[in-house]
């Protein structure tokens, strides 16, 4: 009998994401988990260490030096021990060391090189010596979206044909935990269907302030809107917008018309999902966008930003917008919240794009590359 291709997953990440980098791997796991068969087996490694995620500065140092032992050293062991044909990891950084087996990383985008001064020097030292050498060494690379593909091979000079689009899928939430609806509805003071909705964490790409600014002229036309600002502050101060926010809000006196949630549950964020009357997505940078096809899932008409990727995954069911000008944001609001057989035929188109989407289709399509990986290459 022949070996079944063996899958090493990397899942040590599970301890420290918490936005969409989490989503993917969760998604991908519970994906995995239903493919495996006497063909194809899959291996979740995660380490026995604890993981620091807090903001004392010598332990985040001293959580560096953790991470790389795990991914330079007791990832690859644990791997060749486990006979693995591939090692995939979908937090950017492989091994360097190749033990029997190929490795594939996803770089969902592009922003350390694009924004540095966001990240830890440190973090991005490494980064550099580590997981761009590591990245140029497997086999393929995956990116979510044709524009990811374009600036990693920009700024890493990975050659194109080892990267891989593969697009994702929306985050899975339990409609059948949902069922608080009116006390969370209650908790926050907001109506169905009478609130703008945004989810993410508060980095300074999301753009949020200027979503407030637009917000504040919005109402002068829809007076009755609240928005919605789903998502927790960003640890990394260097890269939050959280002042910026609050600031924003006290300058337009909208303490009682702008709703700050912060960290929501999967259950609690499928309540304020089920109930928005539309889905504003203003970032300025983005290297997929999951919250969109979230959007379209739970049958909101989604207004983006014309900019990076959100173009390619909303296609022609989302209204486009220049994020620079709060202007044209707010007249985007007020046209879709004021024009409801535009809001009608959106969702109609979304529920149609949300099919080129899922994380089926996201798993099956890697399992394809994992093959294509560990075939043996051609001389020629």
């Amino acid at each position: 009998m022949h070996k079944p291709l063996t899958i090493a997953v990397d899942i040590r990440d599970l301890r420290l994401a918490k936005t969409g980098t989490r989503t993917y791997l969760e998604e991908l796991c519970r994906e995995f988990k239903k493919m495996e068969s006497a063909e194809l087996r899959f291996h979740f490694l995660d380490t026995s260490l604890p993981v620091y995620n807090g903001q004392n500065k010598l332990l985040r140092y001293v959580e560096h030096a953790r991470y790389q032992f795990w991914k330079q050293l007791i990832l690859p062991i644990k791997a060749f021990f486990r006979r693995c044909d591939i090692v995939f990891c979908t937090d950017n950084c492989v091994p360097v060391m190749h033990l029997g087996y190929q490795t594939i990383p996803v770089f969902h985008d592009a922003f350390c090189f694009e924004s540095p001064e966001a990240y830890g020097k440190l973090w991005l030292w490494l980064y550099m010596k580590t997981a761009v050498p590591a990245a140029s060494r497997s086999r393929f690379v995956i990116t979510p979206t044709e524009w990811s593909k374009k600036q990693i091979h920009h700024y890493t000079q990975i050659p194109n044909d080892k990267l891989e689009v593969i697009y994702e899928g929306p985050k899975y939430l339990n409609a059948d935990e949902a069922a608080n609806g009116d006390t969370m509805l209650d908790k926050f003071s907001l109506k169905p269907q009478g609130y703008i909705l945004h989810v993410g964490s508060m980095f300074k790409r999301k753009n949020i302030p200027a979503l407030i600014e637009a917000f504040a002229i919005a109402k002068q036309t829809s007076p009755t809107l609240k928005l919605v600002l789903a998502g927790p502050k960003p640890a990394n101060e260097f890269d939050s917008d959280y002042r910026l926010i609050r600031d924003a809000i006290k300058k337009n006196n909208l303490s009682d018309e702008v709703v700050l949630t912060g960290y929501l549950s999967d259950s609690e964020l499928a309540v304020i999902y089920q109930n928005a009357l539309l889905y504003v997505f203003p970032s300025t940078n983005e290297g997929f966008g999951i919250p969109v096809l979230e959007a379209f899932k739970n049958n909101l008409p989604v207004l983006v930003a014309n900019n990076t990727c959100l173009p390619e995954v909303g296609g022609d069911a989302v209204l486009q917008f220049d994020p620079f000008n709060v202007s044209d944001i707010a007249d985007k609001i007020n046209l879709v919240a004021n024009d409801p057989e535009l809001r009608s035929r959106m969702i109609d188109k979304g529920r149609q794009r949300l099919k080129l989407f899922s994380w089926q289709n996201t798993a099956t399509q890697l399992i394809n590359v994992f093959k294509k990986a560990a075939m043996p290459r051609q001389i020629p």
